[in-house]
């Protein structure tokens, strides 16, 4: 049995091995983006001195309108408890970018967007550097990265049934990189014990992972939870309606005043056109949000959705990023997912070099 699966383990992991590492690369790189981010591009993150009290949302809105990308409109504005973020304002165009504004001054920091960098890790993780067609034709960077990550789960089971030792002795020393006894031992260790290792937590980020590649798999996972998957299409139509109308920005400073006085211990408050979400620190779907509607030309907020009272369809796809990127357990879960990825990005790598030196013993 063992054989067998052996064989299936090489025979799948060699011709994707190499997509594998760059997934899991790109991956790791992606983790910690909002602090290299908010480290490297300081000032668009930070006002310069925090002084006396920030100047009303329509004030900066009207300071901000001059320094919109052309076509650009506000959509919203971001704000954080911390008297020293800047505020954000999102705009329609470029897609997810906002501008940074000073609240206590109304100077303009900046466009606030994916760097370049950041940009290639994520469409190489993604899509393998792909576009998306124009004329609707199949998108192969997306298909080969979802490929790719099915068969990954088939290599890492494959592993375990390879791996799973005989006796106590054996896993103790399965379990054990070796640094003084060669670097075949070392390569060895590396993709042997680092496979075990990071074994459960690449499995969670590729089981999660491929609910953006396939959807059926999407459907599937779902599913498996007892979710059905149903078309919004009157959301839409009433997101839209809410967009359209005429928004009275004098009325966002007042719903803002509002939610933060209601809201103690928030991460950050959001106002719309006619809606607002309020995130906090205490879940674990870092994505999940107490949501707000209210009359974009009185500012009277309605009765709120809680994040608690949501359905499980509401909660999930928060819940699949948690867990696919490690946010869900702050800074020590994401460290441990940061790590696994790197050991990922290894397995293939190492797993080469095992094989050819096989390859090259048996012909010697």
């Amino acid at each position: 049995m063992k054989r067998l699966f052996r064989k299936l383990h090489l025979w799948l992991s060699v011709p994707f091995g190499i997509v594998i590492t760059l997934i899991c690369f790109s991956g790791a790189m992606l983790v910690f983006e909002k602090e290299i981010t908010q480290f490297t591009h300081h000032r668009l993150y930070y006002v310069d001195l925090v002084a006396g009290k920030p100047l009303a949302i329509d004030e900066l809105i009207t300071r901000a309108t001059p320094s919109l990308p052309q076509g650009a409109e506000i959509q919203g504005v971001t704000v954080y408890p911390d008297p020293e973020r800047t505020y954000q304002l999102s705009l329609s165009y470029p897609r997810k970018a906002s501008l940074a504004i000073d609240q206590y001054t109304g100077e303009v920091k900046g466009l606030v967007q994916r760097t370049p960098f950041f940009s290639a890790m994520f469409r190489l993780h993604r899509w393998l550097l792909g576009s998306r067609p124009a004329d609707g034709g199949i998108f192969w960077g997306k298909v080969i990265v979802g490929i790719s990550t099915l068969l990954f789960v088939a290599i890492l089971v494959t592993g375990i049934v390879i791996w799973w030792p005989r006796s106590a002795n054996g896993l103790k020393n399965s379990l054990q990189i070796k640094f003084r006894n060669g670097g075949h031992r070392l390569w060895h260790g590396m993709h042997v014990a680092g496979g075990m290792y990071a074994l459960l937590l690449l499995l969670v980020m590729a089981l999660t992972g491929l609910t953006w590649s396939f959807g059926w798999y999407r459907t599937a996972f779902y599913g498996a939870f007892g979710i059905e998957m149903k078309q919004s299409g009157n959301h839409s139509g009433e997101k839209s309606e809410r967009s359209n109308a005429k928004s009275d920005f004098s009325q966002w400073q007042a719903a803002y005043d509002w939610l933060a006085v209601s809201n103690p211990g928030h991460a950050s408050i959001t106002i719309g056109h006619g809606t607002a979400s309020v995130a906090n620190n205490h879940y674990g779907n870092t994505r999940g949000s107490d949501r707000y509607t209210f009359d974009p030309r009185t500012g009277q907020l309605s009765q709120p959705t809680a994040y608690a009272q949501l359905p499980p369809a509401g909660k999930i796809r928060g819940w699949i990023y948690s867990l696919h990127t490690g946010t869900f357990g702050g800074l020590a879960t994401r460290l441990l997912w940061f790590l696994a990825s790197l050991l990922g990005a290894l397995l293939p790598l190492t797993g080469y070099y095992l094989w050819i030196k096989r390859l090259a013993r048996k012909r010697h």
